[in-house]
């Protein structure tokens, strides 16, 4: 037996040596590493083999997910190599090479990281190139070729470079090189960033359009001397004529690149400061170097000099007759004639009086003479106003007392007799004083409002009689609300009424009646329960009746006329009419309804003997009163 085990053993192992693995002869490693003696079918639960280890192709993102056939189609593991184009078709048909990981991960597909490929690839995705699609540039017959471009700009904007007119770069030679002007980081190719710097384009020379200097479109042999540009300007300038003043042709000497040629920077301190209204004609040298001096050198620099006829003509005030000295900056500033610094101060200039023109108080050109008082001057003024008419109102000619140099208004005239408040605070005189005669205005309401007092109908004042001082019930700030005292016939609860004709009917409020009856009659006459008429109830309504309303009344018919509502009767009738038999009559009422006994001639017999009895319902209440015997 012992030695059959040994053959066993030998043929087995014999076997082991001569057959043949389905996984090529380089995979050296134990079957058990990953197969079982259940079954050579993979068991990935018992499998012992770590491909991460194993093997320099780590299993990570998708490629952990997939079955080992999918990668390894034969059984023979070390065919397969490691790059991505060995499983994966080129879909870029090697555009972009062969090194998938370039662009992709394991993870997935989708490429997340475009702008730092293009950065290795030395053209950065800045500016108008961020925000524009991949086939806008790499086109071709397929959407996911790339071919390769080349980084420079004109790989791409040939087209561009050729069809530019402003200006026309082929014409003017310029560079293809389109980062010498354009920035790649522009969302566009203006503002251009040409490097200008053999001659700055600042101020007036900071012009978009090239071909405005650059006319015959040739930008390599334009000039940056001043003069070939602007020899035509030289030779027309008349202030001061440069050709015949003998100025240089350099017109930096003078100028700057502000536009309009000004201001120049010629330096006049040195002879003569441009100050105040001198530096506003700096530009206008012929103002004062005029023709007569012959040339710029002879010109005087003295106010007189210039000013002699300005001097000479002046009449407000005539410096000539009134003997003025010629050094005009003893009144006068550089800034302008006016205003003059002469000392006015005996008569303040200040507010209306605050006049630039002397004329317009020193009229007759006699400066001397004026006179300080207002009336000097506004007598005219005086004269003519009539609101309120001074003349005729007797007012004072110290124009001081009521006006200031402010102005005519407001005034300060103290009308503190009548106080212009509330309604009558009127800034126009005459709406009060009609007449023009403020001397006899009366501070009496009715002196200006007896039309309004006639003309009132709620209530109509005159036929009510009412005082013509409107004060006793109005104030300044309106007619209403007015302040009439109603306190007679007090205006509460049901007689609080806004409206006065709604019980001054008449429009005479005088002999209105404070009595209920002057205003209720018609209630009291068409009352049916009970009818007051009939029932010869008084007619002063506040016996039952209050000014809250006509219910609840107080009508005591207990107490009054008969116990109803206690006694032997409480509860013995429902309406009037059980015992007011006579309808709308409560005077009639009848005890004999009800009490009519067995017969008369038996009330008869037990009232024998009783003085003044007769079967009548009036005399049973003459003698039961009170219904309780």
């Amino acid at each position: 037996m012992h030695r059959l085990s040994s053959i066993i053993v030998l043929l087995f192992a014999c076997f082991q040596m001569t057959a043949q693995s389905p996984h090529g002869k380089s995979l050296k490693i134990d079957c058990a590493q990953c197969h079982n003696p259940k079954s050579w079918k993979m068991d990935f639960e018992t499998l012992k083999f770590k491909h991460n280890n194993a093997t320099n192709f780590k299993l990570e993102g998708v490629h952990s997910e997939i079955n080992c056939k999918e990668c390894h189609t034969t059984l023979v593991f070390n065919e397969v190599n490691n790059d991505c184009v060995s499983c994966h078709t080129d879909v870029h048909s090697a555009s972009v090479g062969n090194d998938c990981a370039r662009c992709h991960t394991p993870k997935s597909w989708i490429v997340n990281n475009i702008s730092e490929l293009h950065e290795e690839n030395g053209f950065a995705l800045v500016g108008a190139h961020s925000n524009i699609d991949c086939v806008e540039c790499h086109k071709s017959e397929t959407n996911l070729r790339f071919d390769n471009l080349g980084n420079d700009c004109i790989n791409c904007h040939q087209k561009d470079f050729d069809a530019s007119t402003n200006p026309n770069h082929i014409s003017a030679e310029f560079s293809t090189n389109c980062t010498e002007c354009h920035s790649a980081f522009a969302t566009s190719w203006t503002p251009a960033e040409f490097n200008h710097e053999n001659f700055p384009l600042t101020l007036g020379h900071d012009i978009k359009v090239c071909k405005e200097c650059h006319i015959d479109n040739n930008f390599s042999d334009t000039s940056p001397e001043c003069v070939s540009c602007h020899q035509n300007d030289f030779n027309i300038s008349k202030n001061p004529s440069h050709i015949d003043a003998n100025f240089s042709t350099d017109c930096i000497t003078c100028h700057t690149t502000n536009p309009n040629w000004t201001p120049a920077n010629w330096n006049h301190n040195d002879i003569y400061p441009l100050n105040g209204a001198h530096a506003t004609i700096a530009e206008d040298c012929v103002s004062c170097h005029k023709a007569e001096y012959g040339n710029y050198s002879n010109t005087p620099n003295t106010c007189v000099g210039c000013h002699q006829e300005d001097f000479d003509t002046t009449t407000d005030p005539n410096h000539v007759t009134s003997s003025f000295p010629t050094d005009c900056t003893q009144c006068h500033s550089e800034d302008s004639w006016t205003p003059a610094t002469f000392e006015h101060d005996f008569f303040p200039l200040t507010l209306g009086h605050d006049i630039a023109d002397c004329a317009q108080c020193h009229t007759t050109g006699n400066y001397a003479d004026a006179s300080p008082e207002c009336v000097s001057c506004h007598q005219t003024n005086y004269n003519n106003t009539s609101n309120p008419n001074h003349t005729a109102s007797g007012f004072s000619t110290d124009c001081a007392s009521c006006h200031t140099t402010g102005g005519w208004v407001p005034s300060t005239f103290d009308h503190s007799f009548f106080p212009l408040t509330l309604g009558h605070d009127i800034a126009d005189c005459v709406q009060c004083h009609t007449t023009g005669n403020y001397a006899d205005a009366s501070p009496e309401c009715v002196s200006c409002h007896q039309t309004n007092y006639n003309n009132t109908s709620n209530p109509n004042h005159t036929a009510s009689g009412f005082s013509t001082d409107c004060a006793s019930c109005h104030t300044t700030g309106g007619w209403v609300p007015s302040t009439f005292d109603h306190s007679f016939f007090p205006l509460t609860l049901g007689h609080d009424i806004a409206d006065c004709a709604q019980c001054h009917t008449t429009g005479n409020y005088a002999d209105a009646s404070p009595e209920c009856v002057s205003c209720h009659q018609t209630d009291y006459n068409n009352t049916t329960d009970p009818n007051h008429s009939s029932a010869q109830f008084t007619t002063d309504c506040t016996v039952c009746h209050t000014t809250g309303g006509w219910t609840p009344s107080s009508f005591d018919h207990d107490g009054q006329y008969f116990p109803i509502y206690s006694g032997k009767h409480q509860g013995e009738w429902n309406q009037c009419i059980d015992c007011h038999t006579t309808a709308n009559n409560y005077s009639i009422y009848s005890c004999t309804t009800c009490h009519e006994h067995s017969n008369k001639s038996k009330v008869d017999s037990d009232h024998n003997g009783v003085s003044g009895y007769v079967y009548e319902s009036t005399a049973c209440f003459n003698c039961h009163p009170t219904g309780r015997d």
